[in-house]
């Protein structure tokens, strides 16, 4: 044997992986970092986001995105806007309100995430509530920054609720369920998936529990949408571009195949169990992520008449 040429081709073998290697270390170093901040604390209605983390779409667009949780759901609203984070999920309604207070506010809307919201008022038929105009002469806990509690001036307008004869009991949230099942409140505001779902974890009989999601009497608002850092959207459009496409592809498959799509959901937490979370997922898929609207139009699309039509009962208790 040649050693002469064995060395030659041993040295060239080896300028070729150190090439390799470079050329991953550049297409690593390639990689759009990408700050997201969820509207919530991690549950199952966020698994489209942590899906296309782990089927690699987020990557095959030349992204490296990190999702983090919130602490309340104004905290997309501010942090995003102040370039804590570049992209960022948040109530629709809360965002026109705050570009209205604040219109040179750096966070802007690009995408629909549900079409519809999760507001809803969850009571029990034992505290005799089992319809909207019940809520009269009754007692309705809600914590003063939900977002569900904010559209309830349309929702009672819409149901021919004497908002005056309804006790509004400011509460927080970490109490919001446990208030409800003991009787010291009649009904609360929250988020179907949430609060509804929390009360059952917690024993109260599905039998007792009404669920009256806005959506179905008479608040046609829309739900969260992905909100972007306009510096950010400005200086990398087209990172913002594949961060929606990976999504939408996400999405489709959370719709497919929910089961599949809620582990990557619990697989970040010990806390969270799958049982829970994949009804929650199921809920939201049913109430915002498929909706006729969205069939019609696709995901993250909105209709303008619907959008017009929102802002105007917006404008029912808000003042732009």
């Amino acid at each position: 044997m040649d050693f002469s040429m064995y060395a030659f081709r041993s040295i060239g073998l080896a300028f070729a992986v150190i090439a390799a290697a470079m050329s991953l270390s550049d297409s690593a170093l390639a990689q759009t970092a990408i700050r997201f901040l969820l509207d919530t604390k991690l549950e199952g209605p966020a698994a489209p986001l942590f899906v296309a983390i782990d089927k690699g779409y987020f990557k095959a667009e030349g992204l490296d995105v990190t999702i983090d949780p919130a602490e309340s759901n104004l905290d997309p609203l501010k942090r995003v806007a102040a370039g804590d984070f570049d992209i960022g999920l948040g109530d629709f309604t809360a965002l026109m309100k705050f570009l209205d207070a604040k219109p040179a506010s750096a966070v802007r809307a690009v995408f629909m995430f549900t079409n519809r919201p999760a507001f809803a008022v969850i009571s029990r038929k034992s505290r005799g509530v089992e319809k909207p105009k019940d809520l009269e002469d009754k007692t309705l806990g809600a914590p003063p920054g939900d977002a569900s509690f904010a559209a309830w001036p349309i929702f009672a307008q819409a149901n021919g609720i004497d908002p005056g004869k309804v006790k509004i009991e400011n509460i927080s949230v970490p109490v919001r369920e446990p208030m409800l099942q003991n009787g010291q409140v009649d009904a609360v505001t929250g988020r179907s998936y949430s609060a509804f779902i929390n009360l059952k974890a917690m024993g109260v009989p599905s039998a007792d529990l009404v669920l009256m999601l806005m959506a179905d009497y008479g608040v046609n608002l829309y739900g969260d949408a992905v909100l972007v850092n306009t510096k950010f959207a400005s200086e990398k459009p087209d990172a913002v571009k594949g961060f929606l496409r990976a999504l939408a592809k996400a999405m489709r498959d959370t719709v497919k195949n929910p089961a599949a799509a809620v582990e990557s959901v619990i697989k970040r937490s010990d806390a969270l169990q799958k049982a829970i979370e994949l009804e929650r997922l199921e809920m939201a898929i049913r109430q915002g992520f498929l909706t006729p609207e969205v069939k019609a139009n696709g995901y993250g699309a909105v209709d303008p008449d619907r959008l017009g039509q929102s802002i105007e009962q917006i404008g029912q208790s808000f003042a732009f």
